[in-house]
């Protein structure tokens, strides 16, 4: 089942665009809290956004234009706001359609199916990894926090994987020298601390302090 992310600060279009969806056998989700839009869209894994332009605290554009940094999700603007320079905009910004409000809901939905089709007969998008605002792509191993990309070698981006996968969790030391093995190189005990302390180094830079608890004689853990 196809998940839609509605991201639309009008409650009445939003709850008819989500039961509307319901009947088509789409699962629909309305964003809640319009300053953690990425969050919610981290958690909720949608495979298509409809974004309204006009939002509390952070405009469409704005929102397009991190999601683009973390995804290539299907982007469709829904507004009123439809004259040319803000269709021009929208499309600038990375969205793959507009449509003007007023819409007939039968024509969205059209629409919504149409690019659901041509999405992902090409498969679906990697998910992504998200804790306290940090967003881990494990389709391309990137970090994205406060908008900004962290560089992250190929063993920090595994441990992070497996730690942020595992949240609220603790994973053995052991568990985690396993993953790295996947790499051509050798890996040992203190190979892995050195990889650990230098994961941190770049979090606690970047403004994640204590992004990762040590587990002294198990392992590590992001809390949940």
């Amino acid at each position: 089942m196809y998940r839609i992310l509605i991201v639309e600060d009008d409650r009445g279009i939003a709850k008819a665009i989500e039961e509307q969806a319901k009947l088509w056998d789409l699962e629909a989700r309305c964003v809640q809290d319009f300053r953690q839009v990425l969050k919610e869209f981290a958690r909720f894994e949608p495979h298509l956004v409809l974004l309204d332009i006009a939002l509390p605290f952070f405009n469409g554009y704005h929102w397009c234009s991190e999601i683009r940094k973390v995804s290539k999700v299907p982007v469709i603007f829904i507004s009123s706001a439809s004259d040319k320079m803000n269709i021009v905009m929208a499309m600038n910004m990375g969205a793959d359609d507009f449509i003007a409000k007023p819409f007939d809901q039968s024509v969205l939905i059209a629409k919504m199916q149409a690019m659901l089709r041509r999405t992902y007969d090409f498969g679906a998008s990697a998910p992504l990894l998200e804790h306290r605002g940090a967003l881990l792509n494990t389709g391309n191993g990137t970090l994205i926090y406060q908008g900004e990309r962290l560089d992250l070698t190929k063993n920090e981006y595994r441990i992070l994987s497996v730690l942020m996968e595992n949240k609220g969790r603790v994973v053995s030391r052991e568990r985690l020298m396993e993953r790295l093995w996947e790499s051509d190189s050798f890996v040992d005990e203190n190979t892995l601390t050195v990889n650990v302390n230098r994961l941190r180094k770049k979090l606690d830079a970047a403004g994640l302090d204590g992004f990762i608890t040590t587990k002294f004689g198990v392992g590590y853990l992001i809390e949940g």
